[in-house]
């Protein structure tokens, strides 16, 4: 654990996005094996990258889906309550929203969890302001729990929690290099979009996000960066390189 809390980093003058709300998904924390759990030589990689780019003075603001341990929409599928599997699946978030805080403190970096569920012995309520306060303050902060709602998505979530916190941009980390015309894992000849309009992810119903975090996002006008996880490419992002695929307000 840290101890004290120093002055928070001063912005690389190299950066496009001074405030950031990363999306990981939970199988991301599994490792390229994928399957279940988590790996802690994985999640070590993670928060070793999470360090530098807090270093370099970016404001960070996490979402981690929970799929590596429960996805709602499986219980549901076979068989369970929605609402009572959607649950389940925010309370698998905030095993890994703990999972992270504990790598990123080992790396040094002051960090806070918040929930959308009440769960006061282990994180802190959510709260808009004080969320924004401890990103000013040097804190990275992970938004575990979804939005405390069923029938909605961890991706929905942090497009709503990058609009509440005035981020620059939502980052989604894949196991992909961006968005393509089709699936590349299953098609050889798949071609992978530099850009992307909102409105085209809506019509062609791109899979990597749900459609209801597309549309939160191009109300807004809140761009979306998809991309590989892979060690550099957040600190890329957050200094503008082309990287992955940008989601924003048309095709150019």
């Amino acid at each position: 654990m840290v101890d004290s809390l120093p002055p928070p980093p001063e912005p690389h003058p190299e950066l496009h996005y001074r405030r950031i709300v990363l999306k990981l998904s939970g199988e991301a924390l599994c490792g390229e094996r994928g399957g279940f759990g988590i790996r802690p030589e994985t999640l070590r990689k993670v928060a070793a990258e999470l360090a530098e780019v807090h270093r370099m003075g970016v404001q960070i603001g996490i979402v981690v889906g929970g799929g590596n341990i429960f996805r709602g929409l499986k219980g549901a599928s076979a068989g369970m309550d929605r609402s009572q599997s959607d649950y389940m699946g925010m309370l698998a978030t905030v095993i890994n929203s703990l999972a992270l805080q504990d790598a990123l403190e080992k790396e040094g970096i002051h960090t806070r969890v918040m929930t959308a569920l009440e769960i006061k012995q282990v994180a802190e309520p959510y709260i808009r302001r004080r969320a924004m306060r401890h990103l000013e303050k040097g804190y990275i902060v992970i938004f575990a729990a979804g939005t405390g709602n069923p029938y909605f998505s961890t991706d929905t979530a942090a497009s709503l929690r990058a609009m509440e916190i005035n981020a620059g941009a939502l980052l989604k980390a894949t196991k992909v290099e961006g968005i393509y015309d089709r699936d590349p894992e299953q098609h050889e000849g798949a071609q992978m979009y530099n850009v992307v309009s909102y409105d085209r992810f809506l019509v062609d119903r791109i899979g990597v996000m749900d459609q209801t975090a597309i549309a939160l996002c191009r109300e807004n006008n809140l761009p979306i960066q998809v991309f590989k996880l892979e060690p550099g490419n957040i600190i890329k992002v957050c200094r503008g390189e082309a990287v992955g695929t940008t989601v924003h307000d048309d095709d150019r």
